[in-house]
């Protein structure tokens, strides 16, 4: 059978998820005696977990961390697995509704965060609102149906009354940057944290507060795991004060409905 585009794409997803989500065994003491929490996040979530996981081994030397990131259908997988991991973290309810089957701690959302254009840097096609994404020949990414920022694109390009023939459906937000950053799209809607990641390598145009989405992140901790306990303390710890000053620093927005 011919190498078609749609298997290409299905054998590098596969890779990548064999590279973002390397073998980890869940809730595991190390030589020392500490425990280690192996935390199973959205990939839009790389940069600040990483800052966080240090600052939480701080306070707690008794605790390691490590962290395995990936979109929606990775995610999926890993929790099939038969080793799960300790906590989950999500781009919206509806993937934590999805897995509710594997989760034991109570659900907290963590952080809050909002939709922006992503385009070329520059902007060298000129998009300067949604209207413009409907423009015949102009590339557009977005997120699968499936996922949390496909989810959020649909309600967004619906509120703005805009009808998009996207030219490719990607797994996550980071996957529809990426297009953008090697130049196989003109524009998607991402995250506006996955954005900032791209430093220079792509430019944003902003989506007007009253046609926007509020995006919630929630965590959880897993069930099954040896430390659910400990689990579920970590997933409390990232609504302090401290861990939430390093999601503003990275662009999310503080959760303000009650936990």
């Amino acid at each position: 059978m011919p190498d078609s585009p749609r298997r290409r794409r299905l054998r590098a997803s596969a890779l990548l998820a064999a590279l973002v989500l390397p073998a980890l065994g869940a809730g595991c003491g190390d030589s020392s005696g500490r425990v280690t929490l192996t935390v199973l996040a959205t990939s839009s979530m790389t940069e600040v977990l990483g800052e966080i996981g240090t600052a939480y081994q701080q306070e707690n030397p008794d605790v390691r961390v490590r962290f395995a990131f990936g979109g929606t259908p990775e995610i999926a997988d890993r929790l099939a697995e038969h080793e799960p991991p300790d906590v989950l973290v999500t781009a919206d309810g509806a993937s934590m509704d999805e897995e509710r089957e594997h989760l034991g701690g109570r659900r907290r959302v963590i952080a809050h965060d909002s939709l922006t254009i992503a385009v070329g840097p520059g902007n060298p096609r000129r998009v300067r609102d949604l209207r413009d994404l409907a423009r015949p020949g102009l590339r557009v990414a977005v997120g699968a149906g499936t996922v949390p920022v496909g989810r959020y694109t649909r309600q967004v390009l619906a509120r703005a009354g805009v009808q998009v023939r996207w030219t490719s459906e990607e797994t996550s937000a980071r996957a529809v940057l990426d297009r953008i950053r090697a130049g196989e799209a003109d524009a998607g809607l991402v995250f506006i944290t996955d954005l900032r990641s791209a430093g220079i390598a792509a430019s944003s145009v902003p989506i007007p507060a009253d046609l926007n989405v509020t995006a919630a992140f929630p965590a959880a901790a897993v069930r099954g795991g040896e430390h659910e306990d400990t689990a579920d303390a970590f997933v409390s710890w990232l609504l302090t004060p401290g861990a939430q000053r390093l999601f503003n620093k990275y662009g999310f927005v503080t959760p303000t409905a009650p936990q």
